[in-house]
């Protein structure tokens, strides 16, 4: 689903009310354990985190004028989505996070290449997030970033 909002406070309030708990704790996940130098936002119609073009000014390569996406989350019509590109661009932080995921959760993994689809959103893994989002600095995403464009 997509929200036309311009703020992430927006968001939470454009969201459905039963789902605002997951997403509000998810958020709040995040916003604690990301490291510093990342920024939040409003990017693709959903709640998201980028580095800004104050330290990265090249931005986006499919659009300059947007900062260089890093994670997102959604709430979409059947699920809650975490949207995170260092898991689609790095494959040893796949390999933990697949790993570690049934540590954490009875669920089984929903997964496509960036996006982790949590169906009961009572059932995310909290603990798990904050520690996924912790590993990876800005600096990091962007050699990250700038090295698997070069090999393209």
């Amino acid at each position: 689903m997509q929200y036309h909002v311009n703020t992430p406070e927006d968001y939470m309030e454009a969201i459905p009310e039963e789902r605002r708990p997951y997403i509000e704790k998810l958020r709040d996940t995040i916003n604690s354990n990301l490291p510093k130098g990342f920024q939040e936002g409003i990017g693709y119609s959903m709640l998201g985190w980028s580095i800004p073009h104050s330290t990265y000014p090249a931005g986006y390569h499919c659009d300059p004028k947007t900062p260089l996406p890093f994670l997102s989350i959604a709430s979409q019509k059947n699920f809650v989505a975490l949207y995170h590109m260092g898991v689609y661009a790095d494959k040893e932080l796949h390999d933990w996070f697949v790993g570690e995921y049934p540590k954490h959760s009875k669920t089984k993994l929903d997964m496509g290449k960036s996006c982790v689809r949590f169906k009961k959103p009572e059932a995310i893994p909290y603990e798990l997030i904050g520690e996924l989002v912790s590993k990876m600095t800005p600096q990091q995403w962007i050699d990250l970033y700038e090295s698997n464009l070069k090999a393209k």
